[in-house]
């Protein structure tokens, strides 16, 4: 079969491109004057921030569209759980299966199974389950159904003023007009980890299914992240299809500063996803926390406010303008110093896609 065809999103406006500072409005580089040069990745689109400041620390193409893959999975918790009950139990139907490959990330629910809210949020975020977003999704969605989640989804991208993204699935499986951007990403970052159940289920290693009628106990074990391999981190997750390429978000903390790195397009060498997010991640701890080429901008704040681009006397970010990537300028980089930390995650074929089974 061959690859899915690449998508043809909206072109980014210039008044969206430059949301958030004026020296992100590129689709190149944009890292704080003075700042060692940012490392070397494969990644087409990345942002690094600062949760409790906004600043953005630095990034590469930060508001160009992208495909999210598994990552779009967090745009479903910010849209649902605040909805959902999380001791309610939900019987699992055939249509939240139907269009599954059971050899996709699942959770592995079954039909007429019965399943609390929280195990299927854990499914969700521990096994990427496919098959829990379908569930959530009709859950959430009410009378409306998987497509009302869709669309829960939708308007809470808006609501955070994410403006370049659109969900169409759930889960993150590729589909007609789906897209995001690297800063999106980082301001769903924010509104996820600002939920205390949200941090405690990404820093689940093991959780338990119990058994209800029809249903058998299980156990569910969190999929390699940087949670065991990176000090400080408090959750991450990962995305791939063939067409999105690996994707991944993820948060850790150090000396009060917690900070989000958002990759997409990303290559499985050298480092992969994960690889790259912990080295962008130690770029972006080394920075003062003065640095900033721009910040992410809240809910609540008027929409013609101006975008500050530096703060505390910081000059404003220089902008490469060359190129989209972030061309490999050290490649000794540290080997990146985690050339040997992370293995390339395993990937599962899903027609002519691949879903990968990590969160």
């Amino acid at each position: 079969m061959p690859p899915p065809a690449a998508p043809s999103p909206p072109p980014v406006d210039a008044a969206r491109r430059a949301v958030g500072g004026e020296a992100l409005a590129t689709a190149g580089l944009a890292i704080p004057a003075g700042a060692p040069m940012a490392p070397a990745v494969t990644a087409t689109s990345w942002l690094v921030a600062d949760l409790n400041s906004g600043e953005v620390l630095g990034g590469c193409g930060s508001h160009e569209h992208r495909t999210p893959a598994s990552v779009q999975k967090l745009l479903l918790a910010a849209a649902l759980m605040p909805r959902l009950d999380p001791k309610q139990v939900v019987e699992v139907k055939r249509e939240d299966l139907a269009d599954l490959d059971p050899a996709s990330s699942v959770m592995g629910v079954g039909a007429g199974g019965q399943y609390s809210i929280e195990s299927l949020w854990l499914g969700l975020l521990l096994r990427s389950g496919n098959d829990a977003a379908n569930v959530l999704a009709r859950v959430g969605g009410g009378g409306a159904g998987r497509q009302g989640g869709v669309q829960a989804m939708n308007d809470e991208a808006r609501r955070l003023r994410a403006n370049q993204t659109h969900a169409a699935t759930p889960s993150g499986l590729d589909g007609p007009g789906q897209y995001t951007s690297a800063y999106d990403l980082a301001l769903i970052a924010r509104a996820t980890f600002a939920r205390e159940d949200f941090r405690r289920y990404m820093a689940t290693r093991v959780a338990q299914v119990p058994a209800r009628p029809g249903t058998p106990a299980f156990a569910m074990t969190h999929d390699a992240t940087l949670l065991d391999s990176y000090p400080g981190t408090l959750g991450g997750k990962t995305g791939f299809t063939d067409l999105a390429r690996q994707t991944y978000v993820g948060v850790a903390e150090r000396n009060g500063r917690r900070l989000a790195v958002t990759l997409l397009g990303a290559e499985t060498a050298p480092l992969g996803s994960l690889g790259e997010a912990a080295a962008l991640l130690n770029w972006g701890f080394a920075l003062s926390p003065n640095a900033s080429v721009g910040r992410l901008v809240t809910p609540g704040e008027k929409k013609d406010e101006q975008p500050m681009v530096a703060v505390k006397g910081e000059r404003p970010g220089r902008v490469e303008k060359s190129s989209p990537f972030s061309l490999p300028i050290s490649l000794g980089l540290g080997a990146l110093v985690l050339a040997v930390l992370i293995l390339a995650p395993p990937r599962r074929r899903i027609g002519g896609r691949r879903e990968d089974s990590q969160p």
